[in-house]
């Protein structure tokens, strides 16, 4: 399957899976949406991930997490700067989500980090998308 945004293919296989109350997902493999994962598992959205392969073919494997009552710790994951409608913001201007209780995940020129991280370090970026 090609798809021309495979961010959003990323984040939509990993929220269908959790409405599916799925243990894990399978996505194709790339350094940004490694990042991406490092980044869920750093800020306690995901369980684990790790890359596997079959043959040729490299695939992330996400280990979701679940609360002790069975709701998914990611309730709303979205994209919010797409191939079609670029999102930049300067350090300033990055925002935050829920007050805080969520997070934004940033491609900057020091890499991938949260908006948090972006702030603090005074950089600014490409919005990939919010987690909460």
């Amino acid at each position: 399957m090609t798809t021309s945004d495979p961010i959003s293919d990323m984040l939509t296989r990993v929220r269908n899976a959790i409405n599916a109350k799925h243990a894990k997902v399978d996505v194709p493999a790339s350094k940004l949406k490694m990042e991406v994962a490092r980044i869920l598992k750093e800020e306690g959205y995901i369980m684990n991930f790790k890359m596997t392969e079959d043959g040729a073919k490299k695939s992330i494997r996400i280990y979701l997490k679940y609360t002790p009552t069975n709701e998914p710790v990611i309730q709303k994951i979205e994209r919010i700067s797409r191939p079609g409608c670029r999102v930049y913001c300067g350090s300033k201007e990055i925002p935050k989500v829920l007050g805080g209780l969520g997070i934004n995940i940033l491609t900057t020129p020091r890499g991938v980090m949260t908006g948090a991280m972006a702030r603090k370090e005074g950089v600014g970026g490409e919005l990939l998308c919010q987690v909460w």
